[in-house]
């Protein structure tokens, strides 16, 4: 009885874990820090970082493009921040990013609730509005779109990237 007992045990771990292998990375809590965290982890790297949110009607029109951008451009990092104001919906919040294709994408969740602090953090000017997007090239250096991105940009801007690795 205990050898069945362990040998289905077993077969449901390993179950479990092939599971777990194919899901979609949790979303991680942003807060206090993790700007600088992020910052350092994307060293030389160019990186996309877009701030968007569950309640905001152009980021629903937005995400699924910078989705097909992802795909399309393996050599950007692409960062993803729910920095809404509305109560942390982290379901609603992944729900949107798989349905755009961005599930594999490095995805935050504001998570302080603080979020003047997390901002400040991020850009002492930024009053808080949603969508922007940070693009950061391999040498540091950031340019910000506030509001929508044109696609047109991202283009141009990862192009110049890529021409220099």
């Amino acid at each position: 009885m205990r050898r069945r007992f362990a040998g289905l045990l077993g077969a449901g771990i390993l179950i479990a874990s092939a599971v777990g292998l194919g899901a979609a990375p949790a979303l991680k809590p942003f807060e206090r820090g993790t700007w600088q965290s992020l910052l350092k982890g994307h060293a030389g790297r160019p990186t996309l970082v877009h701030f968007w949110g569950v309640t905001c009607g152009p980021c629903k029109v937005e995400l699924p493009l910078l989705g097909q951008f992802a795909k399309e451009h393996p050599g950007i990092d692409v960062v993803t921040i729910s920095a809404d104001l509305v109560p942390n919906l982290p379901a609603a919040t992944q729900s949107m990013l798989d349905r755009a294709g961005l599930s594999s994408a490095e995805n935050f969740i504001f998570s302080d609730g603080f979020v003047e602090r997390l901002r400040f953090e991020i850009d002492p000017a930024w009053q808080g509005d949603i969508p922007r997007t940070m693009l950061i090239a391999r040498d540091g250096s950031v340019t910000t779109i506030e509001g929508s991105a044109e696609m047109a940009d991202l283009e141009k801007w990862s192009g110049q990237q890529l021409a220099i690795h």
